[in-house]
């Protein structure tokens, strides 16, 4: 009987998507002979309703020397943080020398916001490469994980800070005990922690399914944060809806005693009760969504390449992992991916092993149809690729339901 990572409840699967590989380990051509895999499977804990990964990757497979993800790769993403940066600089940062630890900081892009204001911070990333890249743009980096061994480091070598910070990171950890209680020790008393992760409701909304892969652990509520808070002396005080991957929500988390909720935290969970994001029905109904679409996917594939119409697939995204091997989607179906990371580039997509090739490709000459695998990205794309679609090209997207357009 599988536990709740959180609280150690019994877990309810809902949906298995079977044998799927590192979702961030493209391979080398003629190098795909030890390639790791496991069963991505997801289900909800009978007590905390902790949406949550059924079996755990090592933290080394996943976050190596050679991590391949930038969070500055995205124009809409360099926005948000620098945006976010600002905020928090005439939010939490206004006091007297004030200190922020974010973890999971990647190449620094919210950060370098944070080192021209004057503001001291420190970054925490266990992957070599953006680490380096952050500190050659003057971001001050420890190169580890974030647990309650390393927070004690920090906080003795650094002082206390006044807020510590995750984007799209806290869900990527198994171990909460230990970061909630690294974060407890580093904080000032009237510090916060303030993390942002994709949000299940509208991973459900929208049937996104592809935001489910091995780095995903944990797939957040406000209820089920509000239970993780309280567990460890923390309590939900704040949440914002963001438009960021898809549809995130920040959190704003406090210790207890030290701040007043503010009424969007009654919302939300309100919310979430009238759409049954506590309910096992729920989940199982999202699970017949997710079925659905994989067979017209493979459907509509299948009639292009009868056809003759040419496919590629557009971004080489870890959640588009999830895609092609649940659904089964190979070469035959789809020739090539285009993506704009140098580091993806003639290497070969997890499991699938599709070719992965420059964005320069894509119209060399335009294919008849595209698979935009960053849909989460689908304005950014479009506009930037508007030849595509005036030579007659179509996109094919797959959330919340196949469609082409």
């Amino acid at each position: 009987m599988v536990k709740c990572r959180v609280c150690g409840g019994t877990l309810d699967e809902f949906v298995d998507f079977g044998r799927q590989p590192l979702s961030d380990a493209f391979l080398e051509p003629g190098r795909v002979d030890d390639e790791f895999f496991f069963r991505l499977a997801v289900g909800m804990c009978a007590s905390c309703t902790m949406v949550q990964l059924v079996e755990e990757v090592p933290r080394e497979r996943m976050f190596r020397e050679d991590y391949p993800y930038v969070s500055s790769g995205s124009a809409v993403m360099r926005d948000h943080f620098e945006s976010t940066a600002r905020h928090f600089l005439d939010t939490e940062l206004a006091g007297s020398d004030p200190f922020i630890v974010e973890i999971g900081s990647n190449d620094g892009v919210m950060l370098r916001a944070i080192q021209k204001a004057g503001v001291r911070h420190l970054g925490v990333e266990p992957s070599g490469r953006v680490a380096e890249q952050a500190r050659a743009q003057g971001v001050q980096v420890r190169h580890d994980f974030f647990e309650e061994s390393s927070a004690a480091q920090m906080r003795q070598e650094h002082g206390p800070a006044d807020m510590v910070y995750a984007a799209n990171t806290l869900c990527h950890i198994p171990y909460t005990d230990s970061i909630f209680q690294g974060v407890d020790a580093l904080l000032t008393p009237g510090g916060v922690f303030v993390f942002e992760d994709p949000y299940l409701g509208e991973i459900i909304d929208r049937t996104a399914f592809d935001q489910i892969y091995d780095e995903h652990f944990y797939f957040f509520t406000a209820r089920s944060v509000q239970a993780m808070a309280q567990r460890f002396g923390f309590r939900l005080v704040d949440v914002q809806r963001l438009s960021v991957h898809g549809g995130e929500v920040r959190y704003t988390l406090a210790r207890a005693g030290m701040r007043t909720p503010t009424a969007a935290v009654a919302e939300l969970v309100a919310e979430e009760a009238v759409k049954g994001l506590a309910d096992l029905a729920t989940f199982e109904r999202f699970a017949l969504a997710v079925e659905r679409v994989r067979e017209d996917l493979m459907t509509l594939l299948r009639r292009l390449h009868a056809e003759g119409s040419t496919v590629v697939a557009y971004g080489a995204t870890a959640k588009s992992a999830t895609v092609t091997n649940f659904c089964g989607i190979d070469s035959d179906l789809v020739s090539f991916v285009c993506d704009t990371t140098p580091a993806k580039q003639g290497r070969l997509t997890p499991g699938a092993h599709l070719p992965v090739r420059p964005a320069e490709d894509f119209a060399a000459p335009f294919p008849d149809y595209a698979l935009l695998f960053a849909w989460n990205h689908a304005a950014e794309i479009m506009a930037k690729e508007e030849a595509f679609h005036g030579a007659g090209g179509r996109w094919i997207l797959y959330t919340p339901d196949v469609h082409v357009v």
